[in-house]
């Protein structure tokens, strides 16, 4: 398969969730961690995050202050979207949608993709020239993307303010006790410590083989 390089980036509770159950909006980590996540996207050819994550965190998937815009990549199975979410209507990076099991979708100022998930990775790479992919979840996506096995960095904010709790609150790979089929295995690769806000940056990277 033939496919850009691919980070993804979530903040998780102290207990490994991603969001309560239920789901609920961002803005629940610190300053420095939002900061964090403006900063991970810069110099990246697209971004891509799934349509749910989308909604409920009102993205635009924008660079500030970039001289080049990422493409901006939504995956959905229906292809529900609502022409008046903020990100159809701010400057930024060209719009891809993938939509995966509704054909007909189309949508006004917006390239619609009909394919599944391992199709358009290997058409925005061939395709759109998409060398450096970002993902900014939700745990669905993320977990699609390990089963294909296309993580190749990771990074975490370890919030240890905050605990969700709940059976049904979704972790980094979706809602817990259903795990991909096979482990992979990444390396530490950054850790920052930071006490004034009570939250870790961490970073990994993909194990190569040896």
């Amino acid at each position: 398969m033939q496919r850009p390089w691919i980070s993804a980036n979530l903040a998780i509770s102290a207990d490994g969730k991603i969001a309560p159950a239920g789901g609920g909006p961002s803005g629940w980590t610190s300053a420095e961690d939002h900061r964090r996540l403006l900063e991970l996207r810069k110099n990246k050819d697209a971004l891509l995050v799934g349509r749910g994550t989308m909604e409920k965190d009102r993205m635009t998937m924008t660079v500030p202050d970039a001289g080049r815009q990422p493409l901006r990549c939504v995956v959905s199975r229906t292809g529900h979207f609502d022409p008046a979410h903020p990100l159809f209507h701010r400057a930024g990076g060209d719009i891809h949608l993938l939509v995966t099991d509704a054909p007909d979708v189309i949508f006004p100022g917006a390239m619609v993709h009909h394919s599944n998930l391992a199709e358009f990775l290997s058409e925005l790479h061939l395709g759109y020239a998409v060398k450096t992919l970002h993902c900014e979840g939700g745990g669905m996506l993320i977990r699609s993307l390990a089963e294909m096995d296309c993580l190749d960095e990771i990074h975490l904010t370890l919030a240890g303010h905050t605990l969700f709790g709940g059976a049904d609150a979704p972790t980094l790979t979706g809602i817990g006790g259903d795990f991909p089929m096979n482990s992979l295995e990444f390396e530490l690769s950054g850790f920052s410590p930071d006490p004034e806000t009570g939250e870790c940056f961490v970073s990994y990277r993909r194990k190569t083989a040896q």
